[in-house]
């Protein structure tokens, strides 16, 4: 008998209950072996968003116990690297996984079409960033299946297939933009600097291989950056050397607490040397080491190939010349 509504005070009459069945766990229920009911046991009574930060932490220690004490497989070993990519984008900005400005292919609203295909042969790029006079004003992206959608229409335009760009701050957590594009169906940002222009572009795909690792298609190709020596001691060097590698081969040269800090590549080295990305021709020397950097090419933005010169002695080699 349901006890009415009408009298609140009313009791049900008491019936015998059958034995009650054994308590299950809450791992038991779920099947996860008790997993679940370990990591919320480590975590005292808080509020929701502490206990989100403290149970992130206890997986992050979790993942470093397993790593440090158990033997794992392959598989074990890449699941925690995901694992631990995916905590780590809470707190990565989009700053970090953009591609820079240097390195947009972007197409003026005005290109010709011929001109378009050309440099889509050359750049088989699947989407294309839309400008009006300068890239910081950004109008559009084209898709490459709008254009070959409407290959037989000789009449269609650019502005025609565009579509909207998305536009965030360097500062935005990578995995809120990952959820922004998958709500949106957008699938490339700009990232813009305090005044609005254009800092860099990040794709899906960027975000995707924060967790995944690299992802190679068949258009990629290892353009890794080189420095090579000469017969006279002197070395060429990409401006995207990096630092670290130039230091694995000749030594620790650069101040850890001056340089490291601010740039990763020899490029970045030379240009927060001077303060100002140097003109082709210019020679910039580091007075701790008394490395001398020539500029053989730059561009407005950045420097793209060094000489170097007074290389130090290898590790290992204090009796030889490079």
């Amino acid at each position: 008998m349901t006890p009415s509504l009408n009298h609140p005070m009313e009791e049900p009459p008491k019936k015998s209950n059958p034995a009650p069945d054994p308590p299950q766990s809450e791992g038991q229920k779920t099947g996860d072996g008790g997993i679940l009911t370990w990591m919320k046991n480590l975590l005292p009574n808080k509020e929701p968003a502490q206990e989100d930060d403290s149970l992130r932490e206890a997986i992050e220690e979790l993942i470093e116990e397993k790593a440090e004490n158990a033997p794992q497989s392959a598989v074990a070993i890449h699941e925690r690297l995901l694992i631990s990519n995916i905590l780590q984008l809470r707190d990565l900005p989009v700053k970090e996984l953009m591609v820079p400005r240097a390195d947009i292919v972007a197409i003026s609203l005005d290109i010709s079409k011929d001109e378009l295909y050309t440099l889509l042969a050359e750049k088989p790029h699947s989407r294309l960033p839309v400008y009006r006079d300068d890239m910081d004003n950004i109008v559009g992206i084209i898709n490459v299946k709008d254009i070959v959608a409407n290959l037989k229409n000789e009449n269609f335009e650019i502005r025609d297939i565009m579509r909207d760009a998305l536009v965030v701050s360097p500062a935005m957590r990578a995995i809120d933009l990952m959820l922004q594009m998958r709500q949106s169906k957008v699938h490339i940002a700009f990232v813009v600097d305090e005044y609005g222009g254009i800092d860099g572009l990040i794709t899906i795909n960027d975000l995707v291989e924060a967790i995944v690792g690299e992802i190679d298609d068949e258009y990629e190709y290892d353009i890794t950056p080189q420095l090579i020596e000469r017969p006279d001691g002197s070395a060429i060097c990409d401006g995207r050397f990096p630092i670290k590698e130039f230091e694995n081969r000749y030594g620790d040269v650069f101040a850890e607490n001056e340089e490291h800090e601010e740039v990763d590549t020899m490029g970045g080295l030379v240009t927060y040397i001077t303060g100002h990305v140097p003109s082709r021709g210019e020679v910039v020397r580091h007075q701790p080491s008394g490395i001398e950097f020539e500029v053989i090419d730059a561009d407005p933005r950045r420097i793209i190939r060094l000489r170097i010169r007074n290389l130090p002695r290898k590790p290992g080699h204090a009796g030889e010349n490079i």
